[in-house]
């Protein structure tokens, strides 16, 4: 059975991406592990949700981004393969290690409480909890125009302070307005830099499956998007095209459910990460006893290891010492199409169809595509 597809930190992942912008940019002191071409104004397309291998499936409906393809290349997205994790790494330019936004629910060390990173909690500080600079003050700091354009909702949450903030934002709730936006930012810039993001693909992935008819005609409009902004933009501006996660479909069948599933809370005090990536926070001196039944109840559907284990291998690259506080007494990243689910405490993120997280091939290749507009 194939084993994990271990994110390459310091070669090709998000983090390794977003330094790489800031020294095509000519940002001072950024290391260029992708080798991108020198720039003087760059464009950023976020597609979430948007994995490898899905794009690959999909060639039909996306005419556009498929053309670029042979060119192009894949990229890992970091783990675990979330939104949170995978925008903290591309807006910091460092690995979940280290940048701390660990996956979708984490613990806060000081509270004993779960972090929902999209939803966050107002008694934590976004800036104490991700104090390093983002490649936006980056930017700004070495004299470039450094834009974000997304949903205005986006702006002020927790994620965006956190991981994004130093960003001129541009709110844009449609994907005209996004082009709009993009384009105006950038024109008459001699240099700039503008993040532009779009969720909808990742959301009718969840909502219906990314093997639908439903996410196969949302792919058409993220193409159409994507298009556009390459016409839109100041002629000679670099986009870059990439996305934060894959996914995969998981049916009823693969699905466990701890909050039913007793053994599974055994010695546990807190579930958090996501149906495909969990974080298990053990009660104290329960960390091996969780691990052991946790291994031996999963079996072969999951990748199980201890807090340890995954530091020593790499799932997150170089662990801070404060972060590492935040991960969990046992990790588990799921094979396949498995996950565990809680319905009672978890009902939103346990109904979804589509889910993502993990290490396998299909939530961990992502694109990076490329191309001069005008």
């Amino acid at each position: 059975m194939a084993g994990p597809l271990l994110p390459r930190y310091g070669e090709s992942t998000l983090a390794d991406l977003g330094q790489s912008l800031l020294a095509s940019l000519g940002v001072p002191g950024e290391p260029n592990a992708l080798a991108l071409p020198p720039a003087a104004r760059m464009c950023l397309l976020v597609i979430d949700g948007l994995g490898w291998d899905l794009l690959a499936g999909g060639r039909e409906r996306a005419p556009f981004l498929a053309g670029l393809m042979s060119a192009g290349r894949w990229l890992t997205a970091g783990f675990p393969a979330t939104t949170v994790t995978s925008l903290s790494s591309l807006g910091t330019g460092r690995p979940p290690g280290q940048h701390g936004l660990a996956g979708y629910q984490v613990r806060v060390p000081a509270t004993g409480r779960l972090l929902n990173g999209l939803r966050w909690d107002s008694s934590v500080d976004p800036v104490s909890w991700q104090p390093g600079q983002t490649i936006f003050e980056r930017a700004a700091a070495a004299g470039v125009g450094a834009y974000r354009i997304a949903r205005g909702s986006f702006e002020r949450s927790g994620l965006s302070v956190a991981a994004m903030r130093g960003a001129d934002y541009r709110a844009a709730g449609t994907p005209g307005a996004l082009v709009a936006q993009t384009a105006q930012a950038l024109d008459g810039r001699a240099r700039g830099f503008a993040m532009v993001y779009t969720g909808d693909l990742d959301g009718t992935g969840h909502a219906c499956g990314c093997a639908s008819a439903a996410w196969q005609y949302q792919l058409r409009h993220a193409d159409l998007l994507a298009e556009q902004l390459a016409r839109a933009l100041p002629p000679g501006t670099a986009l870059y095209i990439t996305a934060d996660h894959g996914m995969v479909d998981v049916p009823s069948a693969d699905r466990v459910d701890a909050d039913l599933v007793t053994e599974l809370r055994a010695g546990v005090a807190l579930l958090g990460g996501e149906p495909r990536a969990r974080h298990v926070y053990a009660e104290p001196g329960a960390a091996a006893d969780v691990l052991a039944t946790w291994r031996e109840r999963l079996g072969d559907a999951a990748w199980v290891v201890s807090r340890e284990e995954a530091v020593d291998e790499g799932w997150f690259g170089p662990v801070d010492r404060t972060v590492a506080a935040r991960l969990g007494d046992v990790i588990a990243a799921f094979r396949g199409s498995s996950a565990v689910v809680a319905t009672i405490a978890e009902p939103r993120e346990s109904a979804l169809v589509g889910m993502h997280g993990s290490l396998t091939q299909a939530e961990q290749r992502i694109p990076l595509l490329s191309c001069l507009a005008g």
